[in-house]
């Protein structure tokens, strides 16, 4: 089977869905963990409309991907601007990726009404934008924003913006549902005469208002399409965007195309989740493929089929996506998954291992707790090692205090004491901060330094809350998730607690010590 092109719009288009944050760094972690699955196009984000966007372009330019290509999006200029004065080409120019993506106007509708030009001047702006693009050495992905109302209000003036397209440059030209409204069987009708028409490489960007946008991304790949665009699990505006985390398994699985995903699909899951932490949105476990549910099954005439032989029930084997199978009541899943995790720091190390079975279980229990490893995989390592004997405490902690004091109207003011102890030795110690997570990691780091210079180089870049019981109010228990780096690496660690201070105290304290571990290893293998 021919090959399929899976362009990912999660930091931009799925950073649109309400409830959706990204900082910089999370952008750049979730586009790491991406191009290790084998994505082809990362978009970034649309460079000028946001410091955020700016940022991360600035930010990506020291990366280097060992596929995915980095692509910035953007919109054809605007009517009163020509091309090379134009600033959102220009904005798109200053980012130096080696692809663009540029939307156009296909629905008449929107060139009277928001564009308030005549259809003429809406094809020459696409055109020349393409074409100026093109002239400065981009390649250029066009995607033809409203297609299918714009199609069904005139069909011959959507084509012509596609033809105009063509005209710039465009490399491949993607159809897009912007309102998500259009259905499967219309879709397919206007695909085909679009197909007929138009001899270029075609793909399709579909928004999920009418819950059909995986199954038409899916009819689209069958009639010839060769870009799907989509966002992992299906994060985007209003309803959101064809899930990628659906689409790449059926169109490789179901379907059989190629992809560079292919070798590494057993990393779909664990991405999935990893973009559901670093979202801070709680992860849709009946999600398809990589929810929780996907291959759980309940005790009963289900279980005893699944367990005798799994085809009776499981359209794939789950590990395939990464996944695993549960018997609800009865759980025998997770030993595999952490002997899986396990065989890279103890090669020797089996499934029957009592270790191994014993470290399944904290875990379960853990997470029962409230403890989610996918975004933490230095609090994951830390476990492994410490169940293993292959590692213990650096430091014991005496005791810890914070004041929060505010007077008036001015800002709070935060102050923490920490005793702790390193091989006997007490240190004692206090400092201030911005809040009392601040002040507390300060103190920590400044107790800790005369014993472990390294720490010095070590930068708290991230620090999320998850409320995880939200009926309990402020009372909730919380996860806090902290990324740490030290400049080479970078790593997440949790904490959790019905007291924010000791779940941040739980992912500082592994934060510390994983580094500690990580520079140690470093130091001997450079020996």
């Amino acid at each position: 089977m021919p090959a399929i092109v899976f362009y990912d719009t999660t930091l931009r288009d799925g950073a649109q869905g309400e409830g959706v944050f990204f900082s910089p760094e999370d952008k750049l972690r979730i586009a790491e963990k991406l191009d290790a699955l084998g994505i082809d196009y990362i978009e970034g984000g649309w460079p000028g409309s946001n410091p955020k966007d700016i940022e991360f372009f600035k930010k990506i330019k020291d990366h280097s991907f060992k596929h995915a290509k980095i692509t910035a999006f953007g919109s054809t200029r605007r009517a009163d601007n020509p091309p090379e004065k134009d600033r959102i080409l220009q904005n798109l120019l200053e980012t130096q990726t080696e692809v663009v993506t540029i939307f156009g106007k296909s629905w008449d509708l929107h060139v009277r009404e928001v564009l308030r030009i005549t259809p003429e001047e809406n094809l020459q702006i696409i055109e020349d934008s393409l074409a100026f693009l093109r002239s400065r050495g981009k390649k250029v992905i066009y995607d033809a924003e409203h297609f299918f109302d714009g199609y069904k209000s005139d069909p011959d003036y959507a084509l012509a913006t596609l033809k105009a397209a063509i005209r710039g440059g465009a490399e491949t030209l993607v159809l897009c549902d912007t309102n998500g409204g259009v259905l499967p069987m219309e879709f397919l009708e206007i695909f085909r005469r679009v197909r007929e028409e138009i001899q270029h490489p075609l793909g399709v960007h579909i928004h999920n208002d009418s819950g059909v946008a995986d199954a038409i991304s899916v009819m689209a790949v069958q009639e010839g399409a060769v870009q799907v665009q989509g966002t992992f699990n299906g994060y985007g505006e209003r309803c959101g965007n064809a899930n990628l985390s659906v689409l790449i398994p059926n169109i490789l699985l179901k379907l059989g195309y190629d992809s560079p995903v292919r070798p590494n699909l057993s990393r779909l899951t664990s991405t999935s989740r990893f973009i559901s932490e670093l979202t801070n949105l709680q992860h849709n476990e009946r999600q398809p493929y990589v929810g929780g549910s996907a291959f759980a099954h309940k005790a009963g005439t289900h279980a005893d089929a699944v367990q005798k032989n799994p085809a009776t029930l499981e359209h794939i084997s789950p590990e395939l996506v990464g996944n695993q199978r549960r018997i609800l009541l009865s759980d025998q899943a997770g030993r595999s998954t952490i002997l899986h995790k396990a065989v890279d720091l103890i090669p020797d190390v089996t499934k029957d291992d009592p270790r191994i079975k014993k470290l399944t279980e904290d875990l379960k229990q853990l997470e029962y707790l409230g403890y989610q490893f996918e975004a933490a995989e230095g609090s994951f390592e830390l476990l492994i090692k410490k169940a293993f004997a292959l590692y213990g405490k650096v430091f014991s902690l005496n005791g810890f205090r914070i004041i929060v004091e505010k007077n008036g109207d001015g800002p709070a003011r935060s102050e923490a004491t920490i005793k702790v102890s390193v091989d006997g030795v007490e240190e004692h110690t206090a400092a201030d901060g911005e809040g009392p997570v601040n002040a507390l990691d300060m103190a920590l780091r400044k107790a800790l330094l005369r014993f472990f210079p390294e720490i010095k180089g070590f930068k708290l870049i991230d620090y999320k809350v998850r409320v995880l019981e939200e009926t309990k109010g402020t009372a909730a228990k919380v996860r806090v998730l902290i990324e740490t780096t030290d400049g080479n690496e970078h790593w997440g660690t949790v904490g959790v607690s019905e007291n924010i201070i000791e779940a941040s105290w739980q992912a500082l304290v592994d934060s510390i010590e994983y580094g500690i571990l990580k520079q140690r290893q470093r130091q001997e293998q450079e020996k």
